[in-house]
C-alpha cells in the first residue's frame, strides 16, 4: 500500500455536492492498494500512521502522534498513487490492485485505524471526489508498505508487456 500523509488543520471530502468526511486537526491520508498487498500491509500501514510522531510537542518538535493529540484521520482512496510513469506520456495503473480487492483492503485499513482509537472519516471509494485541505507546516510524508521490515516488492519483470 502507498500513502501520502498530510498534516492538516482541516480537511474534507465532497462527493456530488455532499460532504462525506471532514476533520479538523489530524491527517489527510491519500491511500492506494497495490497488487500483492495484504491485510498485514493494511494493519501495518494503519498502525504506522496513527503512531507516527509528526505533530509538535510543547517545545515545537515533531514528537507527538495522531493518537497523542486525539486528531482525526480522513482517508481518501487513490489508485493513482500506484501510477507507473516510466514510459510514455500516459501513466500505467497496472500495479494498482483491482477495485473490488482494493476496496476491501481500504476497509481493513480503516477498521485497523479505528481499532487503535482514532476517529476516521472517509471519502467514497471509486467516486469523483473534491478534496479540500489546509496543510499545517506544511508536513507531507510518503509511506509505502514495501518499507515493512522483511517485505520485498515483487519484480516488475513479471509484468505483462
Amino acid at each position: 500500500m502507498r500513502a501520502v500523509l498530510q498534516r492538516v488543520a482541516r480537511a474534507s471530502v465532497t462527493v456530488d455536492g455532499r460532504v462525506t468526511g471532514a476533520i479538523s486537526d489530524g491527517l489527510l491520508v491519500l491511500l492506494g492498494a497495490a497488487r500483492g498487498d495484504s491485510a498485514d500491509d493494511a494493519d501495518w500501514m494503519a498502525d504506522r500512521i496513527v503512531r507516527m510522531r509528526i505533530f509538535e510537542d510543547d517545545q515545537g518538535k515533531m514528537n507527538r502522534s495522531l493518537l497523542d493529540i486525539g486528531g482525526g484521520l480522513l482517508v481518501v482512496s487513490q489508485f493513482t498513487l500506484l501510477a507507473d510513469t516510466t514510459q510514455g506520456r500516459r501513466p500505467s495503473f497496472f500495479e494498482a490492485m483491482p477495485p473490488d480487492q482494493a476496496a476491501a483492503l481500504l476497509d481493513r485499513f480503516v477498521e485497523a485505524a479505528r481499532g487503535a482509537g482514532t476517529r476516521v472519516e472517509q471519502g467514497v471509494f471509486g467516486a469523483m471526489m473534491d478534496v479540500e485541505l489546509l496543510n499545517r507546516g506544511p508536513v507531507t510524508i510518503v509511506l509505502d508498505s514495501v518499507q515493512r521490515k522483511g517485505k520485498q516488492k515483487e519484480s516488475q519483470d513479471a509484468r505483462p508487456a
